[in-house]
């Protein structure tokens, strides 16, 4: 099987060779330490939105979420630019994986979750209509999935993948 040249061009950027062959710790290390504190943030504030409509600490006002969804988008972002920037590191081993665009799906769908959360929560009495605390209580069952399945689905990428670059296909 031949390599994919765009692989073979994105791996010889400048840019993808820094930052897998920089010794400084504040390079691929740094990028790794800014994409596990934006799960965090992202991952995190949503689980804790999820658990809170799921019954958790029933007596924090749901609407005081609002004010943390700022921190979750800059977490979310934090991600996405130090996934980015991980991706161009070692482009191979994640394009080449299916568990990374299990990632990406579950990431997705995660933030979408979030999102019409979000939405829906105008006030402290949304969860006393019964047909829209189950919808909510769904949605929020679901988020928790997705994110825990995001965050392993992230670690195996560590473990799963076949080639790390591209002339492991040599």
């Amino acid at each position: 099987m031949n390599a994919d040249p765009f692989l073979i061009w994105l791996e010889a950027t400048p840019l993808s060779q820094w930052i897998v062959g920089s010794p400084s710790m504040f390079v691929f290390p740094g990028f790794l330490v800014l994409h596990a504190i934006g799960m965090g943030l992202a991952a995190g504030l949503s689980a804790a939105l999820d658990l809170r409509v799921l019954g958790v600490a029933a007596s924090m006002p749901l609407v005081e979420f609002r004010r943390f969804r700022p921190v979750l988008w800059l977490g979310f972002w934090v991600n996405a630019v130090s996934g980015v920037l991980l991706l161009i590191g070692y482009p191979t081993k994640a394009l080449t994986n299916p568990v990374f665009y299990l990632k990406l799906l579950l990431i997705a769908t995660g933030m979408v979750l979030m999102a019409r959360m979000q939405r829906a929560i105008t006030d402290e009495r949304v969860l006393d209509d019964p047909e829209t605390a189950r919808r909510l209580r769904r949605l929020a069952a679901v988020s928790l999935l997705c994110w825990t399945g995001a965050i392993f689905a992230g670690r195996l990428l560590a473990y799963t993948h076949t080639r790390l670059t591209a002339t492991d296909f040599q």
